[in-house]
């Protein structure tokens, strides 16, 4: 990331699965719920339609505290290479907008990448706080996978 670059996050991950599995995980609602949100994190109630304009909600609890909620549309889905989402939390921090994920997922033999991009945050606290929850959550994918 530069600063002409804006506060976007990228990462890139190789999971050790086939990429038809890798899309089943990151689409079918059950499949998310295993992995979905950082350590500790329970996806009690999940609304998922993986779909041009459906819609998503899922509910996280945290280990201690409230339950919150994340909302969003689809804008983009090419199974199984391309998913495109909103990302708005519900109910939403002050300096808290409505960014876009963008999952592309290349097959790389054996191996499956995963390259996410997600922006633009508003601060780089908010980045940072999403660099976190998607690093650990995508440690629970490996495990879900492997």
């Amino acid at each position: 990331m530069s600063a002409s670059d804006g506060l976007w996050l990228r990462m890139t991950r190789l999971f050790p699965a086939s990429r038809a599995d890798v899309w089943r995980a990151l689409t079918d609602p059950a499949e998310l719920a295993r992995w979905w949100g950082p350590k500790g994190f329970a996806v009690p109630i999940l609304d998922f339609e993986p779909e041009l304009g459906g819609s998503l909600r899922i509910a996280m609890q945290p280990p201690e505290g409230d339950r919150f909620h994340l909302d969003g549309e689809f804008r983009e889905v090419d199974p199984p290479s391309l998913l495109s989402f909103t990302f708005r939390w519900d109910p939403p921090a002050p300096d808290d907008r409505e960014t876009v994920v963008t999952l592309s997922i290349r097959d790389r033999g054996a191996q499956t990448q995963v390259e996410l991009t997600q922006g633009e945050f508003a601060t780089a606290e908010r980045l940072s706080l999403h660099d976190e929850g998607w690093t650990e959550s995508f440690e629970k994918l490996e495990a879900v996978l492997g």
